[in-house]
């Protein structure tokens, strides 16, 4: 750690060496009962066989009446089948039936309520149906013993309504991930700053964030620049899985975090060739792995973004969808360091039928409002250096979805 601090990132650890360095580490095999009711986003551990059939009963599809196809051959609007309104079915009899109603014994079909019509006591059909006609069979929607969902499924809300119509109510999912958030800096406040003191914001946007991706967060007090009070902070959250540190992980004097980590562990990636926020670190303690995200709030979120997200999915055993994304004409032109992935941090307008996206004017990692304002950003990629103007970019909702 001494060689990095001395002569600074003279190395960067390429964003994707980064990432695969970090999921190097087996998902979690905890698991937990969860009421369907809030069982949304959650990752099944077991899979899920129906019990039973949806329907269990044979049921009219349609408001009308239920009948035996057979009595209805031949019926036209010049020469309607007559039948007679009953309570139950049989030759010649029609049942009144409303959409969900059980078919009557008897019966095998339905007509559409709009293609009869009551005269004198009798039932005018003016349409022939066939056998099973506006009928839902037992088991059309599911079948007692059908596979519905495999280990590693995520859950949505139409799943949660498929189980609760086969009976289940509760599921057996995959533990969220424990993480703790410890903000990190002797110059952090919680409110009415000083002259050269800064209210503290990375624990909120941080923690909030990786609850979006599906992690249980602890939220923790600030913890001065102090050795002995990181290490201290460190060790309390050995039991969660992942301990996020905001701050401090640069090569300064008072950027202690990685030493720190480095005493208890390992720290296997620190600086990565990503703009902003090169000075992140990432590491392992036991069983627990520590991302060590750069103060800068801007900085701090793109790298939770590329390096946090991925780690909760993962461990969550969750699918890490891909983030949704916008085609937009660039208005200016992006300047960018060949070998460093950028984040450039955009507006969008629609214009004549396409959007155009204009990079931000304030662009510091430190100008938290350029990118709350913002639509998204625009990455370039390592291979370029800068975007030209009129280029159509991908503009990448991050914020959008988790």
């Amino acid at each position: 750690m001494s060689d990095v601090r001395e002569t600074g990132f003279k190395q960067r650890t390429r964003v994707a060496d980064a990432r695969e360095r970090l999921l190097d580490v087996d998902p979690l095999d905890r698991t937990e009962r969860v009421p369907l009711s809030v069982a949304d986003g959650r990752t099944l551990s077991e899979p899920i066989d129906a019990a039973r059939n949806v329907p269990h009963y044979a049921r009219a599809a349609m408001d009308g009446w239920a009948v035996r196809a057979e009595d209805t051959f031949g019926a036209s609007d010049r020469s309607p089948a007559i039948l007679r309104p009953a309570e139950s079915a049989g030759p010649n009899a029609a049942v009144r039936v409303h959409t969900g109603s059980e078919l009557p014994e008897g019966a095998d079909s339905v007509v559409m309520v709009e293609q009869t019509e009551k005269l004198a006591g009798e039932l005018e059909v003016f349409d022939a149906v066939a056998e099973g006609e506006n009928v839902a069979p037992v088991g059309e929607d599911v079948e007692a013993g059908q596979r519905l969902y495999e280990p590693g499924h995520q859950l949505r809300p139409s799943d949660l309504g498929l189980l609760k119509a086969i009976g289940i109510d509760t599921v057996e999912a995959v533990a969220h991930p424990e993480v703790a958030v410890v903000p990190t800096g002797e110059e952090l406040v919680q409110a009415d700053p000083d002259p050269g003191e800064v209210i503290e914001t990375n624990r909120f946007t941080v923690s909030r964030l990786a609850e979006r991706w599906g992690a249980d967060v602890t939220r923790r007090n600030i913890v001065t620049d102090d050795h002995e009070a990181l290490r201290v902070a460190v060790e309390r959250d050995l039991t969660r899985d992942v301990v996020v540190t905001t701050g401090g992980s640069s090569v300064g004097e008072r950027d202690l975090i990685p030493e720190v980590v480095e005493e208890l562990g390992e720290v296997f990636v620190h600086g990565v060739a990503l703009k902003p926020g090169h000075p992140v670190a990432l590491g392992r303690v036991e069983d627990t792995t520590v991302v060590m995200l750069p103060g800068y709030p801007v900085a701090a979120i793109v790298n939770a973004v590329q390096f946090l997200r991925p780690l909760i999915k993962h461990l969550g055993r969750m699918p890490r969808n891909p983030i949704p994304t916008r085609e937009a004409r660039l208005t200016r032109k992006i300047r960018s360091e060949p070998g460093v992935r950028t984040f450039v941090r955009v507006k969008l307008e629609e214009s004549d039928d396409e959007f155009e996206a204009t990079p931000t004017r304030a662009s510091g990692s430190g100008i938290l409002s350029s990118v709350a304002l913002a639509d998204g950003w625009v990455v370039v990629e390592e291979s370029r250096e800068g975007v030209p103007e009129g280029e159509t970019v991908t503009v990448e909702d991050w914020e959008y979805n988790a």
